[in-house]
Protein backbone atom coordinates (compact mmCIF):
# COMPACT_ATOMS: atom_id res chain seq x y z
CA UNK A 1 0.00 0.00 0.00
CA UNK A 2 1.19 3.41 -0.94
CA UNK A 3 1.99 5.89 1.84
CA UNK A 4 -0.45 8.27 0.88
CA UNK A 5 -3.22 5.35 0.80
CA UNK A 6 -6.48 6.35 2.18
CA UNK A 7 -6.83 3.42 4.87
CA UNK A 8 -10.49 3.24 4.45
CA UNK A 9 -11.32 1.39 8.01
CA UNK A 10 -9.79 4.94 10.15
CA UNK A 11 -11.32 7.22 7.04
CA UNK A 12 -14.31 9.74 8.00
CA UNK A 13 -16.69 8.33 5.44
CA UNK A 14 -19.68 10.69 4.82
CA UNK A 15 -22.58 9.13 5.39
CA UNK A 16 -25.40 8.43 3.06
CA UNK A 17 -27.48 11.25 3.84
CA UNK A 18 -24.44 13.76 3.04
CA UNK A 19 -24.00 12.38 -0.02
CA UNK A 20 -27.80 12.53 -0.69
CA UNK A 21 -28.60 16.25 -0.08
CA UNK A 22 -25.12 16.96 -1.69
CA UNK A 23 -26.65 15.16 -4.86
CA UNK A 24 -29.92 16.81 -4.61
CA UNK A 25 -28.11 20.25 -4.60
CA UNK A 26 -26.52 19.50 -7.90
CA UNK A 27 -29.07 17.78 -9.32
CA UNK A 28 -30.78 21.33 -8.63
CA UNK A 29 -28.24 23.50 -10.10
CA UNK A 30 -28.09 21.01 -13.12
CA UNK A 31 -31.83 21.94 -13.83
CA UNK A 32 -31.46 25.71 -13.44
CA UNK A 33 -28.70 26.08 -15.93
CA UNK A 34 -29.82 23.55 -18.25
CA UNK A 35 -33.21 25.44 -18.31
CA UNK A 36 -31.30 28.44 -19.73
CA UNK A 37 -30.66 26.30 -22.92
CA UNK A 38 -33.60 24.59 -23.53
CA UNK A 39 -36.96 25.98 -23.69
CA UNK A 40 -38.58 23.12 -21.57
CA UNK A 41 -36.91 20.46 -19.40
CA UNK A 42 -39.92 18.08 -19.41
CA UNK A 43 -40.10 17.54 -23.17
CA UNK A 44 -36.38 17.01 -22.91
CA UNK A 45 -34.53 15.97 -19.70
CA UNK A 46 -31.51 14.93 -21.30
CA UNK A 47 -29.62 18.33 -21.17
CA UNK A 48 -29.96 18.59 -17.48
CA UNK A 49 -28.11 15.19 -17.07
CA UNK A 50 -25.57 16.33 -19.74
CA UNK A 51 -24.61 19.24 -17.22
CA UNK A 52 -24.65 17.16 -14.43
CA UNK A 53 -22.25 15.21 -15.77
CA UNK A 54 -20.21 17.55 -16.81
CA UNK A 55 -20.19 19.90 -14.07
CA UNK A 56 -19.64 16.82 -11.83
CA UNK A 57 -16.21 15.32 -13.83
CA UNK A 58 -14.96 19.08 -13.91
CA UNK A 59 -15.35 19.97 -10.15
CA UNK A 60 -14.84 16.81 -8.76
CA UNK A 61 -11.63 15.80 -11.00
CA UNK A 62 -10.27 18.72 -10.15
CA UNK A 63 -11.36 20.11 -6.80
CA UNK A 64 -12.55 17.36 -5.43
CA UNK A 65 -15.86 18.77 -4.47
CA UNK A 66 -19.20 20.19 -6.12
CA UNK A 67 -21.18 23.43 -4.79
CA UNK A 68 -23.66 20.76 -3.33
CA UNK A 69 -20.25 18.47 -2.11
CA UNK A 70 -19.45 21.95 -0.30
CA UNK A 71 -22.68 22.81 1.33
CA UNK A 72 -23.11 18.83 2.93
CA UNK A 73 -19.39 19.03 3.88
CA UNK A 74 -17.84 16.12 2.16
CA UNK A 75 -15.25 15.75 -0.37
CA UNK A 76 -13.81 13.30 -2.87
CA UNK A 77 -10.56 11.93 -3.30
CA UNK A 78 -8.46 9.30 -4.59
CA UNK A 79 -8.19 6.26 -2.42
CA UNK A 80 -4.56 5.93 -4.36
CA UNK A 81 -3.23 9.38 -2.44
CA UNK A 82 -5.78 11.11 -1.27
CA UNK A 83 -5.30 14.11 -3.93
CA UNK A 84 -8.01 15.08 -6.41
CA UNK A 85 -8.93 12.27 -8.49
CA UNK A 86 -8.63 14.00 -12.50
CA UNK A 87 -10.62 14.69 -14.86
CA UNK A 88 -11.23 11.33 -16.52
CA UNK A 89 -11.80 9.73 -13.41
CA UNK A 90 -14.16 12.50 -12.63
CA UNK A 91 -15.94 12.23 -15.76
CA UNK A 92 -15.96 7.91 -15.20
CA UNK A 93 -17.89 8.47 -11.69
CA UNK A 94 -20.24 11.04 -13.16
CA UNK A 95 -21.28 9.06 -15.67
CA UNK A 96 -21.99 6.24 -13.55
CA UNK A 97 -23.40 8.50 -11.07
CA UNK A 98 -25.84 9.94 -13.87
CA UNK A 99 -27.10 5.96 -14.56
CA UNK A 100 -28.02 6.30 -10.80
CA UNK A 101 -28.01 2.26 -10.09
CA UNK A 102 -24.26 1.80 -9.63
CA UNK A 103 -25.00 4.52 -6.60
CA UNK A 104 -27.32 2.35 -4.72
CA UNK A 105 -25.13 -0.81 -4.94
CA UNK A 106 -22.46 -0.39 -2.24
CA UNK A 107 -19.72 -2.36 -0.75
CA UNK A 108 -19.03 -3.25 2.63
CA UNK A 109 -17.18 0.40 3.19
CA UNK A 110 -20.13 2.38 1.92
CA UNK A 111 -18.54 3.20 -1.50
CA UNK A 112 -20.76 2.94 -4.93
CA UNK A 113 -19.93 1.19 -7.85
CA UNK A 114 -19.04 4.45 -9.00
CA UNK A 115 -16.65 5.46 -6.55
CA UNK A 116 -15.00 2.01 -6.74
CA UNK A 117 -14.61 2.53 -10.77
CA UNK A 118 -12.75 6.03 -10.31
CA UNK A 119 -10.83 4.62 -7.33
CA UNK A 120 -12.50 7.34 -5.07
CA UNK A 121 -13.86 7.39 -1.99
CA UNK A 122 -16.47 10.18 -0.19
CA UNK A 123 -15.21 11.45 3.03
CA UNK A 124 -16.25 14.07 5.34
CA UNK A 125 -14.53 17.69 5.48
CA UNK A 126 -13.09 18.40 8.59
Amino acid sequence: MNADAIDLDKAQMATFGRRVVALVIDWALAGLVASLLVDDLRANPWPQLGVFVLVHAFFVGLFGQTLGMTLAKIRIVSVADGGAIGLLRGLIRGVLLGLFIPALINDGDGRGLHDRAAKSVVLRRP
